[in-house]
């Protein structure tokens, strides 16, 4: 009889077994979703993480302007301006040489028709003397036609450099183109105008060779 107890109290019916509660499952996902541990991971992928902040280098590039200047381009910056104030500089050294050089070749000539003056001056008193002597100046002599034309040829030639004699008689006196060596009576002339000239003065383009010696009227 005891055999037989034990065997009913051990056994339990499929029936009964399927009418019991079942057991909170913790393992299983809430409801609205497949996976259990798809609540976890979505926390870390979908939602933002308040540990994640912005690190120092991002904020220094969002600080940082746009655009920034290309170093070659400041380079050719620095070249062209060189540059250009190595051309000015040029272009003053040439304006100074060519004032230079003109100003050389224009004392260079001054001295050399200085020495030519005096020849000029011996050429005129001779072709002066023959006059005087009672020769006209449409003389038939050869020698004295040739000497004339000789004359003239000189003159034109240096008219041409830009050689030219300085208006003295009957011109009024003035200090810049001629010098004054002596006062003298004059009836043809007022007091102040050049009534004599005494050596023949001449200018090289806008400059003074030699002054005009004159006589003024008093």
């Amino acid at each position: 009889m005891s055999k037989k107890k034990n065997q009913e109290v051990k056994t339990e019916k499929p029936s009964d077994i399927s009418k019991e509660e079942p057991k909170e499952n913790i393992g299983t996902a809430p409801e609205g979703t497949d996976d259990p541990g798809a609540d976890e991971e979505g926390k870390g992928s979908g939602q933002e993480n308040p540990a994640e902040e912005a690190s120092p280098e991002d904020e220094a590039k969002d600080s940082t302007p746009e655009e920034t200047k290309d170093p070659r381009d400041e380079k050719i910056e620095e070249l062209n301006d060189k540059n250009l104030r190595l051309m000015a500089e040029f272009e003053n050294f040439r304006k100074r040489s060519d004032k230079e050089k003109d100003q050389m070749f224009e004392t260079g000539a001054k001295s050399v028709i200085e020495k030519v003056l005096p020849v000029i001056d011996n050429f005129e008193r001779a072709l002066d003397m023959v006059t005087d002597s009672g020769e006209s100046e449409e003389s038939t002599d050869p020698f004295m036609d040739g000497m004339k034309k000789v004359y003239k040829q000189l003159m034109d030639e240096l008219e041409k450099i830009g050689v030219k004699p300085i208006e003295a008689v009957g011109q009024e006196f003035n200090p810049e183109y001629h010098n004054a060596v002596m006062q003298v009576d004059s009836e043809e002339y007022d007091s102040g105008i050049i009534a004599q000239e005494l050596q023949k003065g001449y200018m090289y383009n806008d400059s003074v060779v030699r002054h005009s010696m004159v006589g003024v009227a008093k």
